[in-house]
């Protein structure tokens, strides 16, 4: 039988610190507007609130098990270096892309990349759940938050108008208004639920990895959190026009909205851990919660170990050479001038176009603040023969730091319209730079209204539909033009009574065939 004296402990040698103190400090300084950034959103966003926590949390778990750390020989490994490699290519793509979300995440890919580079797979494990925690720090992309709180948004609205239905109460929906009679409930972007969604889906992964059981019950442990939270804040919609319904418009406001939301969240987390009670009984029936659920408590590092020192190898040298190259690689990308081409501004821009006759129209300060573009023309423009057309351009003289034309697709949905079907169509009588125009098309709708819009980018002498070639043609012009102006350009209409869909698309060609050319002299080639 083996004495303490007899154990084995590992401790890293002075070197060893340096090493990975400098790789630390160097991936700060590479990363620092991605953090920047990160930290922007956490404290703008509500939904995002619960991030500051997250790395505590994972530092605390891995202390938490620093016992087997001591114990575990590192082996480091060079897929670990490979790892960062890959994460660093992400890293420079998001620079030069303006994609803050794609050097977020390839922030914490590095982190976890470093931690397999100097542990090696066996002892990796050990920290793998905590490090994966820090996923969930990183904000969605704001084309696909947008888009997913307009969808939960109307989901929201449709299963809270069922939960009134249910006290007899009737109630009519059109997007994301609840129509009462005497009271009408605009189902904001507030109430789409992702202010629950996203701290629960986090404590779901958190719970899971604590949770001491099959992997396929963690699996749905995790997975429900989605469901469960849509569930639950659309029942607080229902509840919150019941109670409009019956005592004013008042219970909707003020400290009673906000204590219902507490009242959801918490009920949130008691439905998951009875699902994790009931999950446990499977299979097993006399299993307890407490017996497959909580915190390891931590051990004491054992007394009396015969200690050995980790040395410097090629590996770690090789993380420190990949990060150093981030950290340079930063600085050249923060030297680089962007060309800003001339144009006219748009306080020029004429309100006759051919038989075209323009309204303009300014937007409001908390949409310039949201969009950050240069310069926008907006406005509802109508001739004899046909109905408005609202025309908006916006333009931005360079898409980085965070500013960039992000799709139509994103915002529709927040305004409560659903879009039915998009299709990419071509105007060949409609020539851009020699090539003929193409066009996204939406057939949007809420309740009886119905609109048709067409929009694209034009970007440094290209007419693009697809958002992710967007990102793709700002890197590669970024890189080699020094250029990542653009604008993005949406033309919409109402469908009337009596109307087909052809009538605007009739229309809206029309204007396109003279706006088109009108554009030139404000969006540069």
């Amino acid at each position: 039988m083996a004495t303490t004296s007899n154990l084995v402990g590992w401790r890293n040698s002075p070197q060893l610190w340096g090493l990975l103190g400098l790789s630390s400090i160097l991936l700060v300084y590479g990363f620092w507007n991605g953090i920047i950034d990160m930290l922007g959103r956490w404290a703008s966003k509500e939904e995002y609130g619960y991030a500051y926590f997250l790395p505590f949390i994972t530092a605390y778990l891995i202390w938490q098990r620093r016992y087997l750390l001591v114990e575990a020989k590192f082996r480091p490994s060079w897929l670990g270096v490979a790892g960062i490699i890959f994460a660093a290519s992400l890293y420079f793509i998001g620079e030069i892309a303006t994609t803050f979300t794609l050097v977020q995440y390839a922030l914490v890919m590095i982190v976890i990349g470093m931690a397999y580079a100097v542990l090696g797979w066996h002892a990796f494990k050990i920290v793998a759940g905590p490090l994966f925690l820090l996923f969930f720090i990183v904000p969605l992309p704001p084309f696909i938050y947008n888009s997913l709180s307009g969808k939960l948004q109307l989901i929201s609205s449709q299963l809270g108008v069922e939960v009134i239905r249910w006290f007899g109460i009737s109630v009519f929906l059109e997007g994301n208004v609840i129509d009462l009679g005497d009271y009408k409930l605009q189902v904001v972007e507030a109430c789409n639920g992702l202010r629950y969604l996203f701290p629960l889906v986090s404590l779901a992964f958190l719970a899971a990895y604590l949770y001491r059981v099959e992997y396929w019950k963690r699996v749905v442990v995790f997975l429900s959190s989605i469901p469960i939270t849509v569930l639950m804040n659309s029942f607080r919609i229902g509840v919150i026009g019941v109670l409009v319904d019956n005592w004013g418009q008042e219970q909707a406001d003020g400290f009673l909205h906000y204590f219902e939301g507490w009242i959801v969240f918490m009920s949130c987390l008691g439905i998951l851990l009875i699902e994790m009670v009931l999950l446990a009984k499977i299979g097993s029936p006399e299993r307890r919660l407490r017996d497959v659920f909580g915190l390891e408590i931590p051990k004491p590092i054992p007394e009396g170990l015969n200690y050995r020192v980790r040395t410097v190898n090629s590996v770690h040298y090789a993380t420190l050479f990949s990060i150093s190259l981030i950290a340079v690689g930063s600085l050249y990308v923060k030297s680089q001038q962007q060309i800003l081409p001339d144009r006219q501004d748009f306080s020029s821009f004429p309100a006759r176009i051919g038989s075209w006759l323009g309204d303009e129209d300014i937007l409001e300060e908390r949409y310039l603040k949201s969009l950050r573009l240069d310069d926008y023309i907006i406005g509802d423009y109508t001739n004899s023969s046909y109905g408005p057309i609202n025309l908006y351009v916006a333009y931005y003289a360079s898409q980085q730091a965070g500013s960039a034309a992000h799709s139509p697709r994103s915002c529709i949905p927040g305004g409560g319209w659903e879009i039915d079907s998009v299709t990419e169509v071509k105007l060949p009588e409609l020539q851009v730079n020699g090539v003929s125009l193409k066009v996204n098309r939406l057939v949007i709708m809420r309740g009886e209204s119905k609109k048709l819009v067409y929009y694209w980018f034009q970007q440094r002498g290209r007419v693009i539909t697809n958002e992710w070639l967007v990102k793709w043609y700002l890197f590669l012009d970024s890189l080699t033009r020094h250029r990542t102006d653009g604008a993005l350009i949406r033309l919409t209409t109402t469908i009337s009574d009596g109307e087909e869909w052809a009538d605007g698309d009739i229309r809206l060609t029309e204007f396109a065939g003279q706006v088109v050319p009108v554009l030139d002299n404000y969006i540069p080639n």
